[in-house]
């Protein structure tokens, strides 16, 4: 594939991506990504990608960034009390150590399962454990 331009970019009627593509910086005021959407408090709601933005990068596929249009655009949807308690839910489970049932007041990672506290108490045991091992290994006599 010939490598992209800045210029290549440029194609406001879709005639070589098949929608308006703009270079990275230059798409006009009426278009919007979707973070830029969530930032004015709007969704896409359900619209089509209605242009895009492309930068070209060396020896790599240019960067792509979908465009929405602004008018057709809907208010973000506000949570309900019960999607609030479903979420308090949700981060209270993710927060509670299986082992010690103590809400540790961070997600437990789940690489290990238990809270810090569980995690020293069996590194813990396991050190003691292995110490004890070579403490009552029997002794090799000597001639």
């Amino acid at each position: 594939m010939k490598r992209l331009t800045l210029a290549d970019c440029f194609d406001p009627a879709g005639e070589r991506f098949g929608i308006p593509t703009f270079p990275w910086r230059c798409a006009p005021d009426e278009y919007a990504t979707r973070r830029q959407l969530r930032g004015r408090g709007l969704r896409p709601g359900g619209q089509e990608v209605a242009a895009q933005i492309l930068r070209p990068r060396r020896r790599r596929e240019p960067l792509t960034a979908y465009l929405y249009r602004l008018d057709l655009a809907r208010p973000v949807r506000l949570m309900t009390p019960a999607m609030w308690r479903a979420h308090e839910a949700m981060m209270r489970a993710r927060r509670t150590c299986p082992r010690c049932r103590m809400d540790v007041g961070y997600c437990i990672p789940r690489s290990r399962g238990l809270c810090g506290m569980c995690i020293a108490t069996d590194e813990e045991a396991a050190a003691c454990s292995a110490q004890n091992r070579l403490l009552t290994r029997p002794m090799a006599h000597m001639p």
